[in-house]
């Protein structure tokens, strides 16, 4: 059996330095960027600014924004999985 790569295929903002997740299985979640954000590293200081934030983007399935930081979708779906948070989980 193939296995496929979960992609992103739709976010929204969703609240202060959050957005809405739809991955590629169906599966979908309310994510917060405050952790990353409190990072406060090169990459991840310009999401605090909510204009910034808001320009998030889909590239290539993976979560980004145009300073070059991306997140991988596989990844924001396990971490969602881990916190409760993914909604539609696909059977395996």
């Amino acid at each position: 059996m193939p296995i496929s790569m979960i992609k992103l295929v739709h976010i929204a903002p969703a609240g202060d330095a959050a957005l809405a997740l739809t991955f590629s299985d169906g599966t979908r979640g309310h994510w917060s960027a405050a952790d990353l954000i409190a990072r406060d590293t090169v990459l991840t200081e310009p999401l605090a600014d909510p204009a910034y934030f808001a320009r998030a983007f889909i590239e290539a399935g993976a979560l980004a924004w145009p300073n070059g930081l991306e997140l991988s979708a596989p990844n924001l779906q396990r971490r969602l999985s881990a916190q409760g948070r993914l909604i539609g989980m696909a059977a395996e």
